[in-house]
């Protein structure tokens, strides 16, 4: 996987004001069920609230796992031995969690190590189509996290960055590169 194949379709100096406009609802909730995962705490409680802020409509399906499964995923996917390939791999393979969820869990889990992939990054990134793989999020992860080294900032910060973007260009409020 190429890193050129992300492109940052806004200047890098709009970052911060971007990422500080950001707003999607329950980050708060979703960052605090992060957190205690990644304190030790595997329950399916936290993940259904992890999955909602994602995508609320898969949040149901979590209850199709069992606590067990749900409680060793989560543990190993959280260890920092743990490579970021075997951490998708796991996660998704627990009913309702695909790449998108996922990455979404791993990040609130280790912000500093993960970033989120959805369609919102990768527009802004100027990807409108892509192939729902590990393979994919695995450089798409690589990407991130030299644009973030380029660029100083956090993946965090880079992340809401990419989604505000690709928000407010559907709005009509900015304009594409």
């Amino acid at each position: 996987m190429r890193e050129s194949q992300f492109v940052l379709q806004f200047d890098h100096s709009q970052i911060d004001a971007l990422a500080e406009r950001y707003e999607y609802g329950q980050d708060d909730e979703a960052l605090a069920a992060g957190a205690r995962i990644a304190a030790g705490h595997y329950d399916r409680e936290d993940l259904k609230v992890i999955v909602r802020w994602k995508s609320a409509r898969r949040a149901a399906l979590i209850d199709d796992n069992s606590d067990l499964d749900i409680a060793r995923s989560l543990r190993f996917a959280s260890d920092s031995r743990t490579s970021e390939r075997s951490a998708i791999e796991t996660l998704t393979k627990l009913h309702g969690v695909g790449i998108p969820v996922a990455s979404a869990i791993l990040t609130l889990i280790n912000p500093d190590r993960y970033t989120i992939i959805d369609y919102r990054a990768l527009e802004s990134l100027g990807v409108t189509d892509w192939p729902d793989s590990v393979e994919y999020y695995l450089g798409y992860l690589a990407a991130c996290r030299e644009l973030a080294r380029r660029y100083h900032k956090s993946l965090r910060t880079l992340d809401r960055a990419l989604w505000q973007w690709s928000k407010e260009l559907s709005q009509g409020e900015v304009c594409p590169k």
